[in-house]
C-alpha cells in the first residue's frame, strides 16, 4: 500500500528532434536540422519522449516536463554521455508533440518503438496518458517510471505491469492532505466545515472528486457545492459564482493548468472570501505568481517542495542557467529525479538491456534532487501532497515522508 501521502499558445508542426550533443532549449530548434541523421548505429543511446506542445495540456508540459528533459540531456551530454560498459556514449533525444490527444499519443510512441528504435521512453505528461500507454510500454519492454501521474490504481497497475512504477503518491494520499490541513484549521477555529469543491472532467480530476467525497464526509464537512467542467472551458466564472453563493468555507479545486489559473482569476474578480482556496496542478507555477503576484499569498495547491536543500538550490540554478526559466514547485523536481533514476540505472547495469535496468530499478536505492528514493513494489513513498506560496515561494505543507514543510497559513483576502 502506498503511505500517506495565458494567453493562447502558439501551434507549431509536429517535429523530431535529434539531439546529440550538449544543447539548451534556446539553441535546439536551431540545431535540429544539423543534428537529424548524423547519428551512426550505436553510437548513442536513443531516448524517445512524447507529450504535449499543442492543446491544453501543453502549458503544463512546457514548464515541468519539456524543461526538464532538455536540461538533464545537456548535463549528461557535457558529461560525455552515458557511462557504459563498452563506453560512454551521449544521449540522442527523439520527441514528437501528441496534442494533448491520447491517439496521437500512442501512435507516436509505437512510432517511436517500432521505427525510431529508441532505448528508453521517458513517460508521459498527465495521469491519463500515462495509464493508456502502461500496456504499450509492457508490451515492449520498456520500463515506465510515471512521474506526473496521481491514481488509487497504482497497486493494481504495478501489479498488472511490472515494468510501470509511480513516483508521485495517490490520489487518497493527494485528498488526505488537503483533509489534513482542513482538519487543523478547523480545530484550531479559523474555519467552519463547509466545502465547496469543482473538479475538471479528466481522469485526475473525476478520480480526485470521487476520492474526496467519502473523505471529506467522513472528516465532519459539508461539500456545498460540487461541479465538474470539461477540460479546455474558457469560462469559468459560472463555476466560481456558484460556489460563492453558497458561502463556502473552503474552495478546493481538482484543477488542471488552464483552469487553475481561470478559476484563480475568477476568484479574485468575484473576490471570493475564503480562509482555504485551493487549486491543484499549476498552481506551483512560476508564470502563476508572475499572474496574480501578491494576491496568491497563501493559495494552497497540488504538491510543493522543500527549496532550501543544497540540492535543491543547485538544481533550480542550473535550470534556470540552461533553460532560461524557473523550475516550478513540484513536478519539475519530480521529473527530473525520476531521470536521475534512469540515468543511475542505465549506469549501474552499463548497457541499454532494459531487462536488466528495469529490474536495477526496482532492487537498489537512488540518490536524487529529494533525498534518496527507493521504490517498494514499484512505488516511491516519497512526495509532498500539498504547497503554499507563502511570500513568493511554494513551500511544501504536506507530504509523505518528506522532511521541511512550513506551518499552513488561512487566506487572508486577495489583496
Amino acid at each position: 500500500m502506498v503511505k500517506k501521502n495565458l494567453a493562447h499558445r502558439e501551434e507549431f508542426m509536429n517535429r523530431r528532434r535529434f539531439i546529440t550533443s550538449a544543447i539548451g532549449l534556446g539553441l535546439a530548434a536551431g540545431m535540429t536540422a544539423l543534428m537529424a541523421g548524423t547519428a551512426l548505429a550505436g553510437d548513442t543511446v536513443k531516448i524517445g519522449a512524447v507529450a504535449p506542445k499543442t492543446g491544453p495540456l501543453a502549458g503544463g508540459a512546457e514548464v515541468t516536463h519539456w524543461p526538464n528533459i532538455q536540461l538533464w540531456v545537456k548535463q549528461v551530454n557535457d558529461r560525455g554521455g552515458l557511462k557504459l560498459k563498452d563506453g560512454q556514449k551521449k544521449i540522442e533525444l527523439i520527441e514528437y508533440d501528441d496534442k494533448t490527444d491520447p491517439g496521437e499519443h500512442i501512435k507516436a510512441t509505437q512510432r517511436l518503438i517500432t521505427q525510431d528504435k529508441v532505448d528508453f521512453l521517458i513517460a508521459p505528461y498527465g495521469t491519463g496518458f500515462n495509464i493508456a500507454v502502461a500496456p504499450i510500454y509492457d508490451k515492449y519492454g520498456y520500463p515506465e517510471i510515471s512521474v506526473t501521474s496521481i491514481s488509487d490504481q497504482v497497486d493494481e497497475l504495478t501489479k498488472r505491469y511490472p515494468r510501470q512504477f509511480f513516483t508521485l503518491g495517490d490520489t487518497t494520499s493527494f485528498v488526505n492532505g488537503v483533509k489534513d490541513i482542513l482538519v487543523g484549521m478547523r480545530d484550531a477555529g479559523k474555519i467552519g466545515s463547509k466545502v465547496a469543491m469543482v473538479n475538471v472532467a479528466d481522469a485526475f480530476g473525476i478520480e480526485l472528486a470521487e476520492t474526496a467525497r467519502p473523505i471529506f464526509k467522513d472528516a465532519g464537512f459539508e461539500i456545498v457545492y460540487d461541479k465538474s467542467y470539461p477540460l479546455g472551458t474558457a469560462d469559468l466564472s459560472p463555476i466560481v459564482k456558484g460556489a460563492k453563493a453558497t458561502s463556502p468555507d473552503a474552495f478546493i479545486a481538482w484543477s488542471y493548468p488552464p483552469d487553475t489559473f481561470g478559476l484563480t482569476e475568477q476568484a479574485i474578480i468575484e473576490n471570493l472570501d475564503v480562509k482555504v482556496f485551493y487549486t491543484a496542478v499549476a498552481t506551483s507555477f512560476p508564470g502563476y505568481a508572475g499572474a496574480f503576484g501578491s494576491k496568491i499569498n497563501n493559495v494552497l495547491g497540488a504538491g510543493g517542495v522543500n527549496p532550501d536543500t543544497p540540492e535543491m538550490m543547485a538544481y533550480r540554478k542550473a535550470h534556470k542557467d540552461v533553460t532560461g526559466v524557473e523550475a516550478d514547485y513540484w513536478a519539475s523536481a519530480n521529473t527530473y529525479m525520476s531521470l536521475q533514476v534512469l540515468e543511475q540505472a542505465i549506469e549501474g547495469v552499463g548497457s541499454v538491456d532494459r531487462d536488466a535496468v528495469t529490474q536495477y530499478i526496482k532492487d537498489n536505492e537512488f540518490d536524487s534532487i529529494m533525498g534518496k528514493i527507493v521504490f517498494d513494489e514499484q512505488i516511491s513513498h516519497r512526495f509532498w501532497t500539498v504547497g503554499q506560496w507563502q511570500d513568493g515561494v511554494f513551500y511544501g505543507v504536506e507530504s509523505s515522508n518528506m522532511e521541511g514543510a512550513k506551518p499552513v497559513r488561512s487566506k487572508e483576502g486577495w489583496e
